[in-house]
This record gives structure tokens, C-alpha cells and sequence, in this order.
């Protein structure tokens, strides 16, 4: 019975009460006891013990076992560690209570966290059967179908939200955002606004969306006066304010000093239309159905990750067109860029993805941060990533969670190899018994009297160009006192210096691959083919270690290495394995070489069929903003041929 003792601190009690008094327990019983027990178990999920509320919703079940509510609360602290065992627990809590419209809402979000689109509508589909009007199960199907690329859906969502909660703040955000991202500028920024006019009460804490949507309506304003401006001819990064970029990618609130608010709209630039995908061209249809069939690969299949069908385009448009940028560069020809015309760089290839990415979703800053102020760059940026929170795992990393375990251990025997020779082998036993990363704090503090709250460790990547030379990859932090009050976490840090250091790597690959790709446009060689495939995968590996974006590394890394390996000749077959992500995978590999063989298995490379050469160009054809979003708003789904 220890639980219940440690959970009714004085505190905890009072807690309860009010938690009760403001009716919030699901299905509360007549025994006043009971829901005393059960409010303690919300508590302890308010209060982020869900280890502890597991034990003790466990516990009550142990004498009741067909207690919804406690099964429930059960579902919900399982929710953070188990989306599985979540989801088993809420369909438990559904065969006693049919009608239990929370539980059919959170089934919902569990499965969308899962990244299981169908599953979680249909749930969302069952809690509104229940209740047309329950605003949650709207907001968050709302959302969930923005994230799922089905913008015109979801606002129909946000709208009827709306209806029933005019100051839903979340609901009026995402409105704003879902017609910002399909060109709808009057509307969009017109919901915006009355998030802006939301203001928080005196000591209340302003919401996320609150805080964002400042970002959001300069960024769109600044997106609507260059709806119809060719993309060559202007850089988003060299043209917002340095601040504003600074403030935006750390998600900081909105106080900039002497900013200068974007223009307001001017009424001669008219919103994107919708898009007939029969008003195109056969042949930009068939460009079309190739970048959705293209992006499709890119999607990871991994716990945590919805398939996003607009970003699915987006990436494969860029893929195509970094294809193709790629062979004129090779075949001696100049591009367009930043309103110049001039040789391809490499950052102009990742430019490519890098506007695809941004125009698919407005929210988020896709921002270069060697771009940033000087000031702001110097203290450095760090890209952080929580692997293990407190009680929360962080599924999406879950395949990597062994692969970085015994790359911490292979560097503590470095260390210790060097600083305790003779406690070696003692060091290497004990290690031999730790199968979890929670399980190497005691470890450490027993062999390390300077571990007193936790450890870092930093991985090295190895020079191409310098043999013998290695650079900060990035961090791993380990800190805490005991299990379940753990922070595990990466992160790569951008500094000034580790930014030259990879950015000259990458410089000297690239001077290499333009050297080996115009060679390969004249030769008919396998083995130069083979060759350049190894470089552009290289250059890819120090740009996912370098982590040089704000958000969105990743899918832009990617879309590069699928583009230029199509300008080689070299078709992408195969998807990418459950678990694995392209980031992690070059983070946690040592050495360029042993990517390059991991990723060419992933691929599956075969011969290029003859018919993309012929596809129209992508940058002449989507040449400005208001072209790129009406081709990512025209619906396709009637008219690609399905491919397996």
C-alpha cells in the first residue's frame, strides 16, 4: 500500500479534492473513497509520476477490476511511455463503457501519435457519432488532417470548432495557418489576428499558439507580397530580418526590438485559386504523379511519424528538380538563384529542397542558421532532441536507443583505458550488465567520482579530406539521481567554428562530385556512376551531422541525395526500413563509408528509367510561390496510377 502513502502529500490531498470538486474524474462512483483513490492517480499524471500512476490505477483495479475510470487514467500515463499498451487499455475501458466519448478521443490521439492516420479517425469518427459537438475530438481531428496534408478538411473541422467555442485559440490558429499554407492570405491572416488579439490575463501563461502566431503573420504577409515574384529571384533567408529569423527558430516570444512589421496585403495580389488537376498539362500530370510516388519513399516508417501527403509532393517536386538542376549543372550549364545567374553551389542544391519544405508548412521555420545575426550564432544553436524525459520515451528514436547505448559504453572504456588502466577491467564487467541507458548513472558515479548528477559524451566524425582529423558530431547528456527522474538527450551545437569545419568538407566534396558528375555525362563506365554515388551520399553524411537547419534536416537531406543520385542515371527502389531515420543513421555511423553502404542497401538502386529525362522542368513549370502552392493544393487522387 506504500503507493497511496507517498502519493497524499498534503499537497497531493488538496489536489485531489479540488479535482473532484471541479467534477473532472470520468465516471465518478458513489463511494467517496474511491474517487478520492482515483483523483490521486490524475494527480499523479498532472504532476508527470506515471510510472506511479500506473502502479496505483493498477492497484485499484486489483480490487475492482471493471473500474472505467481507473483503467482509463490507466491509458492516459500509459500514453507517454506505451502508445501500444495505451491503446489496448482505452479499447478495455470501450468494452465496459460503449459510450465513453473521452476514451474514444484518446484512442484517437494515440493512434495519431503512433502515426496511424486511418485507425485514429476512425476513432476521432466514433467520439463525434457520440457527440457531434465535442469540441476536442474536432480540434484535434482538425489538426491531425493538417498534419496529414488535408488542409481543405481540416479547416472545415476548425470551422465548425469554431462554431461551438468562438475563442478556441487552437482552433482559430490552425485555421489561420491551414489557409496560409493554400494561399488564402485574407482569410488566414484575419484569423490570425484574433489569436493576436487574444491577449493572456494578468499572470496567466500565454498559449503556444499565442506565441506563435506573431511568426506566422509576418511570414505570411511577407509570403503574400512575393506570391507572384520568381523564387530565383529573391532568398528568404537574406530577406527577413536576422531578429525576427533568431526569435522565430528558438520559438521565443515575439519582443524584437525596432521591427519593422512586414507590408499589409495589398488588394491587387488575389489569393491562389484552387487548382483542377485536369487544368494541367498530360505532362505536368505525369511530373505530379511522379513527385507523389517519389515523396511516398521518403516517409518514415517509424512510431511517431504521420505520413504527410502534401510534404510527400513537396519533397518529391524537389527531388525532381534537384534531379535536374543536377544534370544541367553536369552538362556545363548555369542556374538561376537569388537573382543571379551563375555554376550550381552546394548550398543551391539544398536551397531547392529547402523551398519545397518551407512552402509545405508555413509553421514551421526551415531556416539556415549560419543566415543568423552574428551574435546569436556565436553563442550557438543548439539542435535538441529529448530521447528520455523524466518518464517520457520518445518512441520515434527507439531504434537508435541501443545503437547509442554502446557507443557511450566504447567511450567510457576509451576514457577509462586512458585515465584508469588498471580499473579496466572492473569497468568493462560492469558495463558487460547494462542493457538500458538508465542503467548507466549508477555505473558511472560508482567508477567516476566527478559523476555526481550525470555525464556527456560527445561523438567524433571523421575528415574526408584531412585524413586523421575528426570534428564535434554531437552531445549526449545523461543527468538525474535515479531511474525515472532521467534526462537522456542529443544534441549537435552550431558554432561558428563547427560550421566552417563542415562546411569546408562539404565545399571539397562538392568540388569533387561536379567534377566526377561531368566526367560521368560523358562516360558510360559503372564503376564512375558507383563513385559519384559515394560522394553525393558523403556530402550528405557531414550535412546531417552538421544539422545546418532550423527545422526539417532531414526529409531536404534526403530529397538531395534521391535528386542527385537521379542524375546519375540511378533510380530509388526501395523505402526506408522501420525505425530507421536518415538523421540518426549518419549521426551514429562513424565514417561516410560505412552511410554510403548503409543508405545504398536502404535504397535499392536500379537504372533510371529512360522517360525522366522528359519530364518538364519542375523550376520553369512551378516557377513562383502561388504556383508551388496551387500544384501542392490540386488533389491527384483520382488520377496517378497507383503504384505498389
Amino acid at each position: 500500500q506504500n503507493i497511496v502513502v507517498c502519493a497524499t502529500t498534503p499537497n497531493g490531498d488538496n489536489q485531489a479534492k479540488l479535482f473532484i470538486e471541479q467534477k473532472k474524474i470520468p465516471f465518478p462512483v458513489d463511494n467517496h473513497n474511491t474517487n478520492e483513490e482515483l483523483a490521486i492517480g490524475y494527480v499523479l499524471i498532472g504532476n508527470g509520476l506515471y510510472d506511479e500512476a500506473i502502479k496505483h490505477f493498477s492497484l485499484l483495479l486489483q480490487g475492482d477490476p471493471e473500474l472505467v475510470s481507473a483503467i482509463y487514467g490507466r491509458g492516459i500515463a500509459y500514453g507517454k511511455k506505451s502508445l501500444q499498451e495505451a491503446i489496448e487499455t482505452f479499447k478495455e475501458a470501450l468494452k465496459l463503457k460503449s459510450d465513453f466519448i473521452d476514451a474514444y478521443k484518446s484512442l484517437g490521439q494515440a493512434y495519431r501519435e503512433l502515426g496511424d492516420f486511418e485507425s485514429a479517425m476512425e476513432s476521432f469518427q466514433k467520439a463525434l457519432m457520440l457527440n457531434q459537438n465535442h469540441i476536442q475530438s474536432l480540434q484535434l481531428r482538425g489538426m491531425m488532417l493538417y498534419h496529414h496534408g488535408s488542409l481543405q478538411e481540416a479547416i472545415g473541422n476548425f470551422k465548425r470548432c469554431l462554431q461551438l467555442e468562438p475563442y478556441n485559440e487552437v482552433c482559430q490558429y490552425m485555421k489561420g495557418l491551414s489557409h496560409v499554407a493554400m494561399g488564402q492570405f485574407y482569410e488566414g491572416i484575419k484569423a490570425q489576428t484574433k489569436v493576436m488579439l487574444n491577449d493572456p490575463l494578468l499572470g496567466q501563461k500565454a498559449s503556444s499558439e499565442y506565441l506563435k502566431v506573431k511568426y506566422l503573420r509576418e511570414y505570411s504577409r511577407y509570403l503574400h507580397s512575393h506570391l507572384d515574384i520568381p523564387v530565383a529571384e529573391y532568398n528568404v533567408d537574406q530577406d527577413l530580418p536576422g531578429n525576427f529569423k533568431n526569435h522565430w527558430a528558438k520559438n521565443l516570444p515575439f519582443l524584437i526590438e525596432d521591427y519593422e512589421e512586414q507590408p499589409g496585403l495589398q488588394p491587387h495580389i488575389k489569393d491562389v485559386l484552387p487548382q483542377n488537376f485536369d487544368s494541367y498539362s498530360s505532362e505536368v500530370q505525369k511530373l505530379i504523379c511522379t513527385a507523389d510516388h517519389l515523396g511516398a519513399l521518403m516517409q518514415y516508417d517509424t512510431p511517431g511519424f504521420l505520413p504527410n501527403r502534401r510534404i510527400h509532393r513537396a519533397m518529391g517536386l524537389a527531388t525532381l528538380e534537384v534531379m535536374q538542376a543536377m544534370h544541367r549543372t553536369w552538362s556545363n550549364s548555369k542556374v538561376r538563384v537569388n537573382g543571379k545567374t551563375r555554376q550550381m553551389q552546394w548550398r543551391d542544391m539544398f536551397d531547392i529542397a529547402v523551398k519545397w519544405r518551407r512552402i509545405a508548412d508555413p509553421d514551421q521555420p526551415v531556416l539556415w542558421l549560419d543566415q543568423m545575426p552574428a551574435r546569436s550564432l556565436s553563442r550557438g544553436f543548439n539542435n535538441h532532441i529529448n530521447l528520455i524525459r523524466g518518464q517520457i520515451i520518445n518512441i520515434r528514436y527507439l531504434a537508435y536507443f541501443d545503437n547509442i547505448l554502446d557507443f557511450i559504453k566504447d567511450r567510457i572504456l576509451v576514457y577509462h583505458g586512458a585515465y584508469n588502466p588498471r580499473g579496466l577491467l572492473e569497468v568493462r564487467q560492469a558495463l558487460e550488465n547494462v542493457n538500458k541507458v538508465e542503467d548507466l548513472l549508477p555505473i558511472m558515479k560508482q567508477f567516476n567520482s566527478k559523476t555526481r548528477d550525470g555525464f556527456t559524451v560527445n561523438s567524433k566524425v571523421p575528415s574526408m579530406k584531412d585524413s586523421g582529423k575528426e570534428y564535434d558530431g554531437f552531445t549526449i547528456t545523461i543527468t538525474g539521481d535515479r531511474v525515472g527522474n532521467m534526462l537522456f538527450s542529443v544534441e549537435t551545437q552550431t558554432t561558428e567554428e563547427r560550421t566552417q569545419q563542415y562546411q569546408s568538407e562539404i565545399e571539397s566534396i562538392y568540388k569533387d562530385l561536379t567534377t566526377k558528375g561531368k566526367a560521368l555525362m560523358l562516360s558510360t563506365e559503372l564503376g564512375d556512376a558507383d563513385a559519384v554515388c559515394n560522394l553525393i551520399l558523403s556530402l550528405v553524411y557531414y550535412f546531417c551531422n552538421l544539422m545546418p537547419l532550423s527545422r526539417g534536416s532531414s526529409v531536404v537531406a534526403y530529397s538531395v541525395v534521391m535528386g542527385a543520385l537521379m542524375a546519375t542515371g540511378k533510380e530509388v527502389i526501395g523505402r526506408i526500413p522501420k525505425g530507421k531515420l536518415v538523421d540518426f543513421e549518419a549521426m551514429t555511423t562513424p565514417s561516410p563509408d560505412s552511410f554510403s553502404k548503409t543508405a545504398k542497401s536502404w535504397m535499392n538502386l536500379k537504372s533510371l528509367p529512360s522517360w525522366y529525362q522528359s519530364l518538364p522542368s519542375v523550376a520553369e513549370t512551378f516557377p513562383s510561390t502561388r504556383t508551388m502552392i496551387e500544384v501542392l493544393n490540386t488533389d491527384s487522387s483520382s488520377h496517378c496510377p497507383k503504384k505498389s
